[in-house]
C-alpha cells in the first residue's frame, strides 16, 4: 500500500512540475517527494536550476491537486547532524506546521518532520522485520527515532520487550506519545541516551534481535549491538553502500558486516542482504540480516 501511495505521489509531482516549470526542469524533481501524514516534502537536489519561486509554484499547485495534503515543504538540505534530521526546511504552501499524524500498518504516529527523520519508503522494511520476530523475543532498537520500527513490531509480532533507544530527546518524547497512542506501553520501552552507553549500562546480554537502522553509525556501533545480544541472536544492520560498475551492493554490504562481526570475535551462522532504497547516484541503502553466535 505504501509503495502505491509513493508511486501516485511521484506521478502527481511529475505532472504538476511539468505544468508549472516545463518538461526539462521537471526532471529535476520527478521522484523527490515524500508524503508524511498530510505533509508533502519535496527534496531539493544538490544541483538544481529551479528557483525558490519555482518550488513555491509547484507546492501551491500540488496543494491544489492533492486534497489530503495540507502543507508542502522543501527539504533544502540533506538529512544530517547528530540527530539525523532535515535542518533546512522551507515552507512552500499550505499550513505552516511541521507536526502531523503518520499512519503505517494499522499504527498511528505523531511526528514532527523538523525534529525527527521519517520516511514512508521504509514502510515495507518495518513490516518485513516484524514478520521475522518470534513470540517472546527481546529486541533492542539502537536508533529508534519516534518509535515507528519498534511500535510496528510490537503491534504485528508478539515480542516480550522492545527496548527503544534514541539520543534525540525530542524524538524520545514523540516516541513516548506514540507508545501510548498505539497501546504498546507494556512492550515498548522508550529510552533516552546514546545507544552504546545504554547497552553497556543496562542492556548487556539480553537481546534476541538488534536493529541498527542508522547507516551512518551502524558499523561503529556494531560491537555494542553484539554486546546486547544473548549468546546467539539476529542483527539487522542498515548501511549506505556506494558501488561501481559490476559490483553488487548486497555482496559489498554483507562482506563489511561479516568481516566486522568476525573481527569482534563472533561467528556468522547465516547472512543475507537486500536493497532497501536508492539514496544517491550509485548509492543505495542495504539491510544485512545476520544470525550470529558468540564464540
Amino acid at each position: 500500500m505504501y509503495f502505491l501511495v509513493l508511486v501516485v505521489a511521484i506521478r502527481l509531482l511529475r505532472s504538476v512540475a511539468r505544468e508549472v516549470v516545463g518538461e526539462e526542469k521537471a526532471r529535476e524533481v520527478w521522484s523527490r517527494i515524500d508524503i508524511i501524514g498530510d505533509i508533502a516534502i519535496i527534496k531539493k537536489p544538490l544541483r538544481t536550476s529551479l528557483s525558490l519561486e519555482d518550488y513555491r509554484r509547484i507546492g501551491a499547485k500540488l496543494l491544489e491537486r492533492v486534497k489530503y495534503v495540507k502543507s508542502v515543504w522543501l527539504a533544502a538540505s540533506p538529512v544530517e547532524g547528530e540527530y539525523r534530521v532535515r535542518r533546512e526546511l522551507i515552507h512552500l504552501a499550505g499550513d505552516k506546521r511541521t507536526v502531523t499524524v503518520y499512519r503505517e500498518h494499522g499504527c498511528s504516529f505523531l511526528v514532527d518532520i523538523s525534529k525527527v527523520f521519517v520516511t514512508p519508503r521504509l514502510g515495507f522494511e518495518h513490516y518485513r522485520v516484524a514478520k521475522l520476530v518470534r513470540p517472546g523475543e527481546v529486541i533492542v532498537n539502537m536508533f529508534a527515532g519516534a518509535g515507528i520500527f519498534s511500535i510496528v513490531i510490537a503491534r504485528i509480532a508478539r515480542p516480550s520487550k522492545v527496548y527503544s533507544i534514541d539520543i534525540n530527546r525530542e524524538a524520545v518524547e514523540l516516541m513516548k506519545r506514540n507508545v501510548e497512542i498505539n497501546s504498546v506501553k507494556d512492550v515498548v520501552v522508550p529510552i533516552h541516551g546514546d545507544a552504546a552507553e545504554v547497552v553497556s549500562r543496562r542492556l548487556s546480554g539480553i537481546a534476541d534481535r538488534v536493529l541498527m537502522p542508522l547507516p551512518v553509525l551502524a558499523i561503529s556501533y556494531l560491537g555494542h549491538a553484539l554486546e546486547s545480544l544473548k549468546d546467539r541472536g539476529a542483527l539487522h544492520v542498515y548501511l549506505h553502500i556506494s558501488y561501481g560498475k559490476g559490483e553488487d551492493p548486497r555482496d559489498k554490504a554483507s562482506g563489511i558486516v561479516l568481516n566486522e562481526v568476525e573481527r569482534l570475535g563472533y561467528s556468522v551462522e547465516n547472512i543475507q542482504a537486500r536493497v532497501v532504497r536508492p539514496v544517491g547516484p550509485r548509492t543505495v541503502q542495504v539491510v544485512v540480516d545476520a544470525g550470529v553466535l558468540r564464540c
